[in-house]
């Protein structure tokens, strides 16, 4: 099969006619019809019937069509994208996946306030923690933000070595509970398990099958949940359910001071070992400039948002004082 068959295929039902389509072409008849016969006969399907209105184009032609169609189109881009007579050079590309951390965010927008590139084409994606390593090892990120910790990190990075991916850790924090700025927990310098008992949870959804060790929130071995269990899939609807009922959820508890509602405050979960935030890379690839770049940014909006959420924790120590 060759773009030039798909052509002729696609000019005929155009044209409504083989001897209109050869006219358009400047090519023979029996040249269209020579070539159209063999693709019918390599791939085993009649495109269309013939009659003295023209051709009509038969259910397997007419999904035969549909493809071609996409194909040409896309050839056509990647043409006009490479072809010799561009003069423009190639834009600039990165992208990161992320786990639903506004620190993350913070860092892309920093990347594109400082870009200096002409021509660039950026993206960020946020996803759960089997979805982030899924981009990265297939290449459609160059960088992943995820965490560890220490129930979950043998069976993480087991999965990482699999995959010749390497993880490299920014900063180590405790865990905490998010909480509304008005919960009846929100002023303690801590919270414990039993603390909790009685308000709803609420998580990110995941894919079934997914094991709790790819979960956006902390996990421990005793921390049930409760009865009362809410499910969202994005971080806006996570800190409005936040920020509007007496829900909690736990992660990071790392704030932004631009990007994060100040509805919602962070209480540090008592007992509970650390979480370790870093990103991961395919040790295959080389980092790109832009990727390091990154990284770096990265590495300052996390320091940044530790700062940033101690000081609102002792602000409300001292307000509730």
């Amino acid at each position: 099969m060759t773009f030039q068959q798909l052509t002729y295929v696609v000019e005929i039902s155009k044209c409504g006619s083989i001897n209109k389509a050869a006219h358009k072409l400047f090519l023979s008849q029996s040249g269209i019809s020579t070539a159209v016969r063999e693709l019918e006969e390599e791939l085993g399907i009649r495109f269309f019937t013939r009659s003295n209105r023209g051709v009509e184009f038969t259910p397997e032609g007419k999904e035969f069509l549909s493809y071609a169609v996409s194909l040409l189109e896309q050839k056509q881009r990647i043409e006009s994208l490479y072809g010799e007579a561009s003069a423009a050079a190639a834009p600039v590309r990165f992208s990161v996946s992320t786990q639903r951390y506004p620190f993350t965010e913070d860092a892309f927008l920093r990347m594109l306030q400082s870009a200096q590139e002409n021509r660039y084409c950026f993206s960020i994606r946020e996803a759960g923690m089997d979805a982030v390593i899924d981009d990265v090892y297939d290449h459609r990120a160059d960088i992943g933000v995820i965490f560890l910790t220490e129930l979950t990190e043998k069976i993480i990075r087991r999965l990482l070595d699999a995959r010749e991916l390497e993880f490299h850790e920014i900063a180590a924090v405790s865990p905490c509970i998010y909480v509304r700025k008005g919960h009846p927990l929100a002023n303690r310098d801590g919270v414990s398990e039993e603390d909790l008992a009685g308000y709803p949870y609420v998580s990110f959804e995941h894919n079934q099958g997914v094991g709790t060790d790819f979960s956006e929130e902390y996990q421990t071995l005793s921390l049930k949940k409760p009865a009362q269990q809410i499910s969202v899939n994005n971080r806006a609807t996570m800190m409005n359910v936040l920020a509007n009922t007496d829900a909690y959820t736990t992660g990071s508890g790392l704030l932004v001071e631009r990007l994060t509602s100040q509805a919602v405050v962070t209480i540090p979960l008592a007992g509970k070992t650390c979480m370790r935030l870093g990103w991961i890379r395919s040790r295959s690839s080389k980092i790109s400039p832009q990727a390091a770049r990154f990284v770096g940014l990265l590495d300052q909006s996390i320091a940044e948002s530790i700062a940033f959420t101690e000081r609102v924790h002792r602000s409300l120590c001292r307000s509730e004082g």
